[in-house]
């Protein structure tokens, strides 16, 4: 039987094109603000109002006009009349004239005629009067209406994530809804007859299905909500959750069996079932096994079962292609430009993953991969993800890379 070869296998670049491209975010639904945080905005938003709504002080202090206090410029102080008190929220507007100050709180309205808050460590008050003991030009300390915030400013653009801080700055443009995609729910199914629910005794030969919470907390990390299931190796239990997970659920991660031994039967069942089949077997190493089946609109990713095999599979594809479902613009992990503590070798024929974690080298920030004796441990603690490019044997120290960030 002729040898399967890596160049047999899709390249990794056209497996996340391919997925992107046949994966379509989900309906769009609307919202409110405080409901929508970590959605994915579906709308262009422009402001309603300004912010601040008119000009306001910045500091607790004294309004005043720059002309009155010009002496403070040659180190003599200047004594003003204090014509009263203005705090944030007040509807009337006090004025101060020739010789006179207002004293103002933080976000309270300018007084008519101030063009400038002396800040109220540089004065001395003295009943109803006050010495100026600083100069404060023009503008000094006054937050001037719309320049946070000018009515009918885009605020946020379509296929931006809502962000907290987004939140509060949509809110002060005068918005209270928002229309978004709508967030993804993913069936999570681990394949394999040695696989043990977590919190059940452990018998010799078992082990626990850590695969599947790790891709579950990945899923939640991003507030996609998830149904959890672990299967035998047998084609109708497995035909039947897929079908079930499929129907209930908008995307399908399988964990296990995804290769194409005597007990791996994840892609000989989709295939049973007519699914469209997008790839099976990409040169990506750790993860080559990793397919993408579609039915309905609905991706089914299947990932190898092997740990580092698992999560490389799940981060470099899965992840992206649910985080297009939930209408992200650049669907992946966030990454940072590094340099790389240490030599890595690539392949001439596959993309190379690498785990690992971030130190500071003379003061600057870099990578360096992990090398552990556990493995588990390894991608526990890993930090970092390094995808070498096909055709790139080598990398050495001190060169610049790109690093997907998993902290």
């Amino acid at each position: 039987m002729k040898r399967t070869t890596p160049r047999q296998f899709i390249g990794f670049k056209t497996a996340l094109k391919r997925t992107l491209s046949k994966i379509k975010p989900l309906e769009v639904v609307e919202k409110a603000l405080a409901e929508s945080v970590g959605c994915v905005s579906a709308e262009k938003l422009r402001a309603r109002v300004d912010a601040p709504s008119a000009d306001v002080s910045m500091k607790d202090g004294y309004a005043v006009r720059s002309v009155d206090i010009e002496d403070t410029l040659h180190s003599t102080a200047v004594r003003l009349r204090l014509d009263g008190v203005a705090a944030a929220g007040e509807k009337r507007r006090l004025a101060v004239g020739p010789g006179s100050t207002v004293r103002v709180l933080t976000g309270a309205l300018l007084p008519e005629n101030a063009d400038a808050v002396v800040a109220e460590e540089f004065t001395q008050r003295d009943d109803d009067h006050v010495s100026i003991e600083a100069h404060a030009e023009t503008g000094r300390n006054i937050l001037c209406r719309g320049s946070d915030i000018a009515r009918d400013e885009v605020l946020i653009e379509a296929g931006h994530v809502l962000a907290p801080g987004m939140i509060g700055f949509l809110t002060a443009g005068g918005r209270d809804r928002i229309r978004t995609y709508r967030k993804p729910q993913v069936a999570l199914i681990a394949t394999g007859d040695e696989l043990v629910i977590p919190g059940q005794p452990l018998t010799e030969g078992k082990l626990y299905a850590s695969n599947m919470l790790t891709l579950a907390a990945w899923c939640r990390r991003y507030g996609f909500k998830t149904e959890l299931d672990i299967i035998l190796d047998e084609e109708s239990i497995l035909k039947e959750k897929l079908l079930f997970g499929i129907k209930h659920n908008d995307a399908v991660i399988t964990s296990g069996g995804a290769w194409t031994g005597d007990r791996d039967l994840m892609a000989r069942v989709l295939n049973e079932l007519g699914w469209e089949k997008v790839y099976h077997r990409v040169r990506l190493g750790p993860g080559k096994a990793v397919g993408l089946w579609m039915f309905q609109g609905k991706p089914v990713f299947i990932l190898p079962g092997g740990p580092p095999s698992n999560l490389v599979a799940f981060l470099a594809l899965a992840l992206p292609g649910i985080l297009k479902l939930a209408g992200c613009k650049t669907p992946g992990l966030r990454q940072i430009i590094t340099e790389l503590a240490e030599t890595v070798e690539g392949q001439s024929d596959w993309t190379q993953a690498v785990f690992g974690f971030f130190q500071i080298k003379n003061d600057q920030s870099c990578f360096r991969p992990a090398k552990g004796s556990s493995r588990l441990r390894d991608l526990a603690e890993a930090e970092g993800l390094l995808l070498i490019p096909e055709g790139v044997t080598k990398i050495r120290a001190g060169q610049k890379v790109a690093v997907q960030l998993l902290i």
